[in-house]
């Protein structure tokens, strides 16, 4: 969840670092450390907070750090509270060798207990210092190599890692390994970049390897990569690909925050992700990993979504969309739920995974099972070469391009349009919706784009909402249909950003329970369009108005029934109920957005929170 980064080289390690620790702050920490090898020493710095915080630091010593080796982290706590001794980087107890982690080490305990009783002390209360230490142990009990002591300790390790560990006297050489953490590795002539990303070290060479599970690279100055199996020590061939980042799509440009910009670039984000895939004047959807699939999904007998978080809610809408037009049962699970309840899957079950960063823990374990069971897994993520993309049997790309901001925008948009080219190419090839409503849905779909920049002229009006509710504690959002996960993904958006406790919930269900809670300090957010149940959705408007509760209704263009009730609407362009969700959630995704700021919050930083959560 936190990030890593490394280098070995020619050039001062120092300013790479520190660089590279603030290009991966998006990912979510609590701490960071950097530690620097020079002439047989090591220069470690660590603090609790943000990495300026740690430059602050390091310039109040006032001295100039040397060296062309060196690896850096950024802390999301887990074992132990975030604090200056439980950042990393850890040092084992002979100071000889210096590691950074990411992910958890399950059998740290069991692992401590010997090491106790074999004299190791230790500092923090962290599973990194007890893993180096292991290291240690390993190293010089048998006397082996630093290389031969990684390699056997991690064979003996149960949990996730993604890890970089120097011999303070012998820094022209850093072992890395991987098993669940991302891990990429850049490379250059003469020099290695070692990240959580590849963002960080792109300004530097677009050549990069993406290590795989069960894979760990020596790294030596001035040598060609040497990279071999944890297990055996087999030597493998490394796969080496041009990275096509651009570099303008990972900076803010005007924009304050990420998260603002990506908001804005929804409109492009969808004409991307319908780019080359919806030929509207033809009525034609062509994706080359939905061809491949579309007999699998015309034969399933069932279809079960997994997901977490923002793409857990893009699931729910999944399964409104497939069950509508393709006429096969959908179930939509978390992946942390999934995995540990032993799920009916038989061979030939669809299962579909969806994560933006194809790297989120549960859902690649939840995938892991589900092909173990026989199931075709079908993927839907952002990121090109990810852990989820390389395991599926196909899926599709979302091309939302690279998104920074912690709290998801663009990426629940995009995977919201991919489920519905999905279910309309679907639907089409069994029959199951008619020439007519196909070709209809499919030329709106193309106005998408235009109806979310009508949207984003009106946010100066919702700016003025912000100012009215920013100080209420407690927010209800309601949808029904379809929207009903769009007030969920509402409701998350606030929650995230300006730590105001928010729930969502389907309208209808106010009466069984919630209701108790209106009164006038309870803003209800409503989405209340046109189509899907209006009529009902009028009725539970009433029920809260004689409450005293105060409404903001997110209504079609001409409604006057709930603008005449609602305190505040906020209206968008008419549209049709199966596509309306990526059009009503834009309002909601603004008015989080602009409430955290006159909160004072860090938008693209939101405590506690990392934007790829690759731990469990």
């Amino acid at each position: 969840m936190c990030g890593i980064i490394g280098y070995l080289g020619y050039r001062e390690a120092y300013p790479i670092l520190i660089n590279g620790l603030k290009k991966l702050e998006y990912r979510g920490y609590d701490s960071s450390g950097i530690a620097i090898f020079y002439e047989n020493e090591c220069s470690l710095y660590k603090t609790k907070g943000r990495v300026n915080e740690l430059e602050k630091k390091i310039s109040s010593y006032k001295i100039k750090i040397k060296g062309t080796t060196g690896i850096g982290h950024t802390r999301w706590a887990t074992h132990g509270i975030p604090d200056d001794l439980n950042a990393h980087p850890h040092v084992s107890n002979s100071n000889e060798l210096i590691i950074i982690h990411n992910g958890i080490i399950e059998n740290y305990y069991a692992i401590k207990i010997i090491l106790l009783k074999n004299g190791f002390t230790f500092k923090s209360k962290t599973d990194t210092e007890v893993l180096v230490n292991f290291i240690e142990y390993i190293k010089k009990e048998n006397k082996f190599s630093l290389e031969e002591a990684v390699r056997v300790s991690l064979n003996e390790i149960v949990g996730a890692y993604s890890i970089a560990i120097v011999e303070k006297t012998r820094p022209e050489t850093i072992i890395i390994a991987k098993l669940g953490s991302p891990l990429a590795l850049g490379i250059n002539k003469k020099e290695f970049f070692i990240s959580s990303d590849p963002i960080p070290f792109i300004n530097y060479t677009n050549n990069a390897l993406y290590l795989k599970d069960g894979e760990m690279a020596i790294l030596r100055k001035g040598e060609e990569l040497d990279l071999r199996k944890i297990t055996n020590n087999h030597k493998l061939s490394p796969i080496i690909k041009k990275l096509k980042i651009n570099l303008k799509k990972i900076e803010k440009g005007k924009y304050k925050y990420f998260m603002l910009k990506e908001i804005y670039e929804q409109p492009k984000t969808i004409l991307d992700t319908l780019r080359g895939r919806l030929l509207i004047s033809k009525g034609i959807i062509c994706i080359d990993g939905i061809e491949f699939s579309k007999d699998i999904f015309i034969n399933a007998k069932c279809i079960t979504i997994i997901a977490c978080g923002t793409s857990w809610h893009a699931s729910l809408i999944g399964e409104y969309l497939l069950e509508e037009f393709i006429r096969i049962p959908v179930e939509v699970e978390y992946a942390s739920e999934f995995r540990y309840r032993h799920p009916i899957i038989k061979k030939k079950d669809v299962v579909i995974v969806i994560s933006q960063s194809g790297e989120t823990a549960d859902t690649l374990a939840a995938l892991k099972l589900a092909k173990k069971k026989g199931a075709f897994v079908f993927g839907i993520c952002n990121v090109v070469g990810s852990s989820i993309a390389r395991n599926v049997d196909a899926g599709v790309y979302t091309h939302a391009g690279p998104e920074i901001g912690v709290a998801s925008t663009k990426a629940f948009t995009a995977q919201i349009t991919i489920l519905i080219l999905l279910a309309l190419k679907i639907g089409k090839h069994k029959s199951t919706i008619n020439d007519s409503r196909y070709s209809s849905l499919c030329k709106e779909l193309g106005t998408i784009p235009e109806k979310i920049n009508y949207i984003l002229k009106i946010y100066d009006y919702i700016k003025k909402i912000s100012k009215i509710y920013y100080n209420f504690n407690n927010f209800i959002y309601l949808g029904r249909g379809i929207n009903f996960p769009v007030a969920l993904e509402g409701a998350l958006k606030l929650k995230e950003i300006s730590y105001i406790h928010a729930e969502g919930y389907p309208a209808a269900e106010m009466k069984h329970g919630p209701i108790a809670l209106i009164d006038e300090n309870i803003p209800v957010v409503i989405i209340a369009t046109k189509k899907g149940c209006y009529d009902k959705i009028i009725g539970n408007i009433q029920e809260i108005k004689a409450r005293k509760g105060k409404i903001i209704a997110i209504v079609n263009e001409g409604d006057i029934q709930v603008s005449m009730m609602a305190d505040h609407v906020i209206k968008i362009p008419d549209i049709s109920e199966e596509l309306s969700p990526l059009v009503t959630v834009i309002p909601l995704q603004l008015l989080a957005y602009q409430i955290a700021c006159i909160r004072g919050k860090n938008v693209d930083q939101p405590r506690n929170l990392a934007k790829s959560v690759t731990v469990e």
